[in-house]
């Protein structure tokens, strides 16, 4: 474990030890924190980087839920995450709201240490990879771990078809 003080906000870092998992954590220049700058300049694996996704129906109240996707795959928001969320209509959330909900900037997000009660869908390939980068919960560390800690989560479900190589 690379210990970085500051970098990782204390609820995300107690969720980490909790774990009982070996991690990363690395630093990363806030102006590369997006998926592809990040990649290409930090020489990591699209493949490997995993994005967070917030979603939101467009019924009153909004239900919302996290997505965990490979950078190298296109979330299926209109079949799959629309009928999870028991919604005729779906769509990203906008930032404001992705801020507001976990106290994270985008290209930041990590499903590690979020408040109770949101769900966290993961695309069922990331389980099968080595390794995961995750963003720190801020911009400029990322977390390099095993998928393996989506099972330590709670609130979370692995889910086959979330998203599609693309």
């Amino acid at each position: 474990m690379t210990d970085l003080s500051g970098t990782t906000l204390p609820r995300i870092k107690a969720a980490l030890d909790a774990s009982g998992l070996a991690y990363e954590v690395w630093p990363c220049d806030d102006r590369l924190a997006d998926t592809a700058a990040f990649c290409a300049h930090y020489n990591v694996p699209p493949s490997h980087s995993v994005n967070a996704i917030l979603v939101r129906s467009k019924t009153d109240p909004a239900r919302m839920a996290l997505c965990m996707v490979p950078a190298t795959h296109r979330l299926d928001v209109n079949r799959t995450v629309r009928k999870r969320l028991g919604a005729k209509k779906a769509s990203f959330a906008p930032p404001e709201d992705t801020r507001a909900l976990t106290g994270m900037e985008i290209g930041g997000v990590t499903p590690i240490g979020l408040p109770p009660g949101l769900p966290v869908w993961v695309e069922a390939s990331v389980m099968a990879l080595d390794y995961i980068i995750l963003g720190g919960g801020n911009r400029t560390s990322k977390l390099r771990i095993s998928p393996e800690i989506f099972t330590h989560l709670h609130n979370c479900e692995i889910i086959t078809g979330l998203a599609s190589p693309g």
